[in-house]
């Protein structure tokens, strides 16, 4: 009898979820298999499953906290968890914490802890990584307004470990009206997009042909940064490579 055949059959919530975890095991070096299982739109209504065991390929047997925001189903408490339970599969040795606006505590287990709050809470946000500890994968599916993302990003982004990642979802809002975004402006610096267009310039500073260039915390620890269609990866590392040509903003040559 097929997984599909299975789970169709009258059984509770915690048979059902027993089962899928069964044939996780079995199937945890696939995310895309274990996304189909958990019911994650990381596939087939998103296509980022893919993207992510490329560049999640190197925490894959380690210890790692992850951070997700959104935990998914909106105000039903029942509802949701269903990529936690994806994470916690794909990493058999990891931490999977999360934070979402309504009460998902229902969904709460071994390796998966979930906080109650607003991604846009500084205060909140402070408290749940003085608990988290630093993280090495912090993953943005939250409200997806443009505002949050940026606000998010900049509270979060220095409490992730040097070689962590921060990945940001359905980055297509930069584009939707009603989300903070412009269709017709693709300058405007209050999109994510832009915001994030704008941190590609830091993977470049040490070539500024300005004097006495003090460097900012995205120059000095964004090291690269990956887009694809809705989906954009931003590596945290020590940004330190230097041009033998120019010094304290002056080229040489």
């Amino acid at each position: 009898m097929s997984i599909i055949n299975l789970l169709k059959r009258k059984l509770s919530v915690s048979q059902k979820l027993k089962i899928k975890s069964f044939f996780a095991y079995f199937l945890k070096n696939d995310l895309n298999k274990l996304a189909s299982i958990f019911g994650s739109d990381k596939y087939g209504w998103h296509f980022y499953t893919e993207h992510y065991m490329t560049h999640f390929e190197k925490f894959k047997n380690k210890p790692v906290k992850i951070l997700e925001i959104g935990v998914g189903g909106y105000e039903n408490p029942k509802e949701g968890g269903n990529s936690l339970r994806m994470w916690k599969a794909f990493f058999a040795k990891g931490t999977v914490f999360a934070i979402d606006i309504y009460d998902k505590s229902i969904h709460n287990e071994n390796r998966i802890k979930i906080f109650q709050g607003s991604q846009a809470d500084r205060e909140f946000l402070e408290k749940v990584t003085l608990e988290t500890g630093e993280l090495d994968i912090i993953i943005d599916d939250g409200s997806h307004l443009n505002e949050h993302i940026i606000e998010t990003f900049k509270i979060l982004f220095p409490k992730l470990k040097d070689g962590g990642i921060y990945v940001i979802e359905d980055i297509q809002t930069s584009y939707w009206d009603n989300m903070g975004g412009d269709s017709k402006d693709l300058k405007n610096q209050k999109t994510a997009m832009n915001f994030l267009k704008s941190l590609t310039d830091c993977l470049n500073y040490s070539e500024f042909l300005i004097p006495n260039y003090e460097p900012s915390y995205y120059d000095k620890k964004i090291i690269s940064i990956h887009f694809y269609h809705n989906l954009v990866f931003i590596y945290k590392g020590n940004n330190d490579e230097k041009n033998i040509f120019i010094e304290n903003g002056k080229l040489h040559l």
